[in-house]
């Protein structure tokens, strides 16, 4: 609990912190807060305070940062009260240290031994290793989706190169859509999940019954008109094309060298300390 005599003290410090060219100089160790004993200082809160801050922006600080740490001590107070009596803390403590220096120089190993490249030879042959693992959950399609502002800006051109046919000139269809449409998926090779296409589609045009018979189709409704032309539908439950989980497997492949880096550490300090005789494991006595 913060005592009465807070707000004077308070009104003192800002005065004193706005007095002095930065709010960061001269911060002395003056007491702000306490909760039974445990106290809250100035020098806490130095690099709190921007060179240019008025004595009421200080105020505002110093009192926003009081307020959170006393409700926190408050909080740590009362667990510490409550702790279980077969609770062993400074175990924790130790183990959490360990932890966290364990965590530390593994982050330093793999930073300076881990080699984060990838070939298009290696993701291939994981892939192929690895199909299994990628079964599409919901199904997903190559196609070529535009949707354009109506009325349509040169209609006739869009027409011939759209040509309920065969599109030939890819180039000129998607400099097409950088000027006019307001979505413009127009890579033949790349694969959308097909949830991500029904929704850039007027609601019940698309769904996933009848993705394999509405093949092609244009039609206008409200402020747009739409162009879809399905080119591939991959159905749930199949293996996931390598392009449509790329970036997925590569993440996997540097995790897993990841690990074997670690391994390979763990395993090598290991015998080090054992060939120096500083391993000793002890047989219990009966």
């Amino acid at each position: 609990m913060i005592r009465h005599g807070w707000p004077i003290l308070l009104c003192f410090l800002v005065f004193s912190l706005a007095s002095c060219d930065s709010a960061e100089e001269n911060l002395g160790d003056q007491v702000v807060a306490r909760v039974h004993q445990k106290e809250l200082r100035l020098s806490e809160l130095s690099g709190m305070f921007p060179r240019d801050a008025t004595r009421q922006d200080s105020q505002l600080i110093v009192q926003s940062f009081a307020s959170r740490w006393t409700k926190d001590a408050s909080m740590e107070w009362e667990a510490e009260r409550n702790l279980p009596a077969d609770l062993n803390i400074d175990r924790l403590v130790r183990d959490y240290r360990a932890s966290l220096v364990s965590s530390h120089y593994e982050e330093a190993l793999v930073g300076a031994k881990l080699d984060s490249a990838i070939t298009q030879d290696q993701l291939t042959t994981y892939y192929e290793e690895n199909k299994q693992r990628y079964l599409l959950e919901r199904p997903i399609v190559r196609c070529l989706l535009l949707r354009v502002p109506y009325p349509l800006q040169e209609e006739a051109e869009l027409q011939a190169l759209w040509n309920n046919g065969k599109i030939t000139d890819t180039m000129a269809l998607a400099n097409y859509g950088e000027r006019f449409a307001e979505v413009a998926l127009l890579k033949p090779d790349d694969w959308y999940s097909l949830d991500d296409i029904i929704t850039q589609l007027p609601k019940g045009v698309l769904t996933v019954k009848n993705v394999n018979h509405k093949k092609e189709f244009s039609l206008q409704e409200g402020s747009y008109r739409y162009y879809y032309r399905l080119l591939e539908v991959k159905p749930r439950l199949e293996v996931a094309p390598l392009s449509y989980v790329e970036d997925q497997a590569r993440s996997m492949m540097i995790q897993n060298r990841k690990l074997d880096v670690l391994e390979q550490a763990r395993e090598d300090i290991y015998q080090r300390e054992l060939r120096k005789k500083n391993v000793e494991v002890f047989s219990l006595e009966e």
